[in-house]
């Protein structure tokens, strides 16, 4: 984002789009919420011979947080229909899953390529006769590793 006269703005949070590489629909993209998008080492521990002050910590392999997404629930979407083929008949077809954060001309400013993506969990909210609330679908997937491009 360019400097403006009074100094750098952030991007803002709420402008996004989720796309399927090869599966959805123009709906398919529009999320309310997305999380997930973490990278930790796991470490291990050495306790060096003399020294009892402390014990070294040395990092072993990264590791990646499912990625959850959550929108109103869509009653035609493939992506859904991609989920339940791996729920219901075990097929599982990883994809890519770009997670593009917008600018205010709706260009990709930042992007996350979520590399080998496949259904985890699918959950729909509660039902509830006492509420006046939309129904929430949440999907929770599994992937390999992303990569931050700009």
């Amino acid at each position: 984002m360019a400097a403006s006269p009074g100094g750098y703005y952030p991007p803002v949070g709420f402008h996004f789009k989720v796309e399927f590489v090869g599966i959805g629909n123009d709906n398919d993209i529009r999320f309310q919420a997305v999380s997930g998008l973490t990278i930790e080492y796991d470490t291990e521990s050495f306790k060096e011979g003399g020294e009892n002050r402390f014990e070294h910590k040395l990092p072993v392999r990264t590791k990646y947080a499912d990625l959850s997404l959550k929108r109103g629930m869509l009653t035609d979407s493939k992506v859904i229909e991609w989920c339940l083929k791996a729920f219901e008949a075990r097929e599982f077809k990883p994809v890519t899953v770009n997670v593009s954060l917008l600018n205010e001309k709706h260009t990709a400013i930042k992007r996350w390529e979520v590399v080998d993506a496949w259904p985890k969990k699918w959950a729909v909210s509660d039902l509830n006769a006492q509420e006046n609330s939309i129904v929430v679908e949440t999907l929770d997937l599994a992937y390999k590793y992303f990569k931050v491009k700009s």
